[in-house]
């Protein structure tokens, strides 16, 4: 009794969002997630020859770093999902055939940074060169967004054994909606392997999201090698459970060729147990062990080492300060602490905001713009520095009242976004909107956008990607596509999204079932699309 609904379910769902796209305009035809800004399609089949170029006529780009040459490999990977292409197209006019693909760069930077132009222009065929498709971007960045986009309307055909790219003509143009489109990996409670991480950064170029937060430690384990504190590795679970910075550099080098910046976060002054370990000076004391030390100027010190080691690794204009759940009664406690409190006239409120305010400080030195957890906002307002991007976790009207302040925001609330509550379906994740109740438009472009959260209690390598997707799917199409293109009621993509959990498997990433909750498993035996 309890399988057959689930059944009907995800055929109803599919059923709904065929009958309203051909209501809206043949959405159902589109199988491209997250939905472009604008698509035109027709209904000829083309047909790519084995031997399918890249070229770059009319570009400004070089591509001295090989950015877009390895994307167009991977992009050739992913059409072939393993199979042989042996077919032969020379049964097939010359007008249905496509040779190449023409992509047009028009700036010559590929630094990463925040906000850069991503949108990109795809034409299958190019009305200039019909044996080509043809992209065009402003960077490259762009175009690696629109080999997602040509990956997703091509497919393997069975029978000819080549690769086929129906309903054409297309012609999509296409720009995110929001600068910072994010998903947190949690490496303290369980640390994940390097090949893990870039099989996550992998799958979010698939989905386009563009900022891996990588919350590094916390009280549980202090995995990554610091060089100006090398006893901080102490911290971590075990000697082989840690990351070099070389590590770490060779993450953020393998983000940035998808298009992905890299966040690192140390969240302080709590979350930080695991810093002791090697620095027990770090600690209130023995017996009390957290928030870190705010009398010791050595606790800055490490903070400062910690950011200057950063700085010549993470590249991102801004890192994570957290600042969250901080307890706040071993300072209290702790007489050297209450006895410096009571000499520079503060009670234990005021010296939390004090850290904060320090770490910020530090980051600042250091170039970067810090991003700290709401409780920062919460607790001192303008006080943080105005170049602070709140991070919006607990609960509703937060970025409303941040950007009311005139702060930054990125939206993560829990009920909504975080991936380890279990009980949260893709629906919910879907429906979720950044600017809910802000409607003054300066006040909207400070939201600049928003971050499912894997938090890592109950994930390690043996699951991550499963509890990541399709949920987090769910929330890039919230983050990419325009307002207005979003549907109102969830149930009405589930078809197209089904289609991309299929895909995300295809292409070996353990997507869960649309119809699970959380990393569930398929109830009975069927198709991948209709689970």
């Amino acid at each position: 009794m309890g399988r057959f609904p689930f059944r009907v379910l995800v055929f109803a769902l599919v059923f709904a969002e065929m009958v309203v796209g051909i209501r809206g305009g043949n959405v159902e035809d589109v199988k491209v997630w997250p939905l472009p800004y604008s698509v035109s399609y027709g209904h000829k089949n083309m047909y790519m020859i084995g031997d399918f170029k890249l070229l770059s006529d009319g570009s400004k780009y070089s591509d001295a770093s090989g950015i877009l040459k390895d994307g167009f490999s991977r992009f050739i990977d992913l059409l072939k999902v393993a199979h042989v292409i042996d077919g032969n197209v020379s049964k097939y006019g010359n007008s249905s055939v496509l040779v190449g693909l023409n992509v047009v760069i028009l700036t010559q930077d590929d630094e990463l940074q925040y906000g850069i132009d991503e949108s990109y222009k795809l034409l299958v065929p190019s009305p200039k060169k019909p044996a080509f498709a043809q992209i065009e971007a402003q960077t490259v960045y762009g175009a690696l967004h629109a080999l997602q986009t040509l990956s997703q309307i091509c497919q393997f055909n069975f029978k000819s054994r080549i690769i086929e790219v129906p309903m054409t003509p297309w012609t999509i143009s296409d720009k995110p909606r929001f600068p910072f489109r994010g998903l947190l990996i949690d490496t303290s409670r369980h640390y994940q392997p390097v090949p893990v991480i870039k099989s996550v950064i992998d799958s979010m170029a698939y989905a386009k999201l563009n900022v891996l937060h990588w919350h590094i430690v916390d009280m549980q384990s202090f995995p990554l090698e610091i060089p100006s504190y090398p006893k901080l590795g102490n911290g971590a679970y075990s000697v082989s459970e840690r990351y070099t910075m070389a590590d770490a550099a060779e993450i953020v080098s393998y983000a940035q060729k998808r298009g992905i910046n890299v966040l690192a976060e140390i969240d302080v002054p709590g979350h930080a147990l695991s810093w002791g370990v090697g620095y027990p000076s770090l600690w209130p004391s023995k017996d009390c062990q957290q928030p870190l030390d705010v009398s010791n100027n050595f606790t800055f010190k490490v903070i400062d080492g910690i950011l200057s080691d950063f700085s010549k690794v993470f590249k991102f204009k801004f890192v994570h300060l957290g600042g969250d759940e901080v307890d706040t009664s071993c300072w209290r406690t702790t007489s050297h602490i209450s006895k410096w409190l009571k000499e520079h006239g503060m009670n234990e409120s005021e010296a939390y905001q004090y850290f904060v305010l320090q770490a910020q400080k530090i980051a600042l030195s250091h170039g970067f713009e810090p991003v700290n957890w709401e409780e920062t906002f919460n607790n001192f307002g303008k006080k943080l520095s105005p170049k602070t991007v709140v991070h919006n976790w607990l609960g509703g009207g937060v970025a409303e009242n941040v950007v009311k302040a005139g702060l930054r925001c990125i939206v993560s609330n829990q009920d909504k976004w975080y991936l380890d509550h279990l009980d949260t379906p893709w629906p919910l994740f879907y429906l979720n909107e950044p600017l809910t109740n802000i409607t003054d438009p300066s006040q909207q472009k400070l939201v600049i956008g928003g971050e499912v959260c894997m938090w890592g209690e109950t994930v390690d390598a043996s699951d991550i990607q499963q509890t990541i997707w399709p949920r987090a799917a769910a929330a890039a199409e919230r983050l990419w596509t325009p307002y207005n293109k979003l549907a109102k009621d969830a149930m009405l993509v589930a078809g197209r999204l089904a289609h991309f959990r299929c895909l995300l498997n295809q292409r070996g990433i353990a997507a869960a079932p649309l119809n699970a909750v959380g990393r569930g498993t398929p109830y009975e035996p069927g198709s991948c699309y209709n689970q």
